[in-house]
């Protein structure tokens, strides 16, 4: 685990329900390659705080990248709909290309 990885989950431990280190923290691991874990914090992310946006992208091309596309589009289309109703529109239309690239 790389001293980010930890950093960052010493600042979680003191704020538990940070959407935005969790997040980090699961980038992080997809940047070592560890997709399970990434996936439980992305995951973990969406349980707490569903209208966090960019975690449906992300968790969308983790799903994409281990072979669970039809994951990956529920991921998307349920991302869109939250980035919607939240009136961000840059992350829908990044979300919708990432779904129209996939579906089409």
């Amino acid at each position: 685990m790389t001293d980010r990885i930890e950093k960052l989950k010493e600042f979680l431990a003191k704020s538990p329900n940070d959407s935005f280190l969790n997040h980090a923290i699961a980038l992080e691991y997809v940047k070592v390659g560890d997709d399970t874990t990434a996936r439980l914090h992305f995951e973990l992310n969406l349980t707490k705080a569903p209208g966090y946006v960019a975690t449906y992208y992300h968790l969308g091309k983790l799903l994409e990248r281990v072979g669970l596309q039809q994951e990956a589009i529920a991921t998307y289309e349920r991302g869109m709909i939250v980035a919607k109703e939240a009136k961000d529109m840059h992350s829908y239309s990044e979300l919708q290309g990432a779904y129209e690239d996939l579906v089409y």
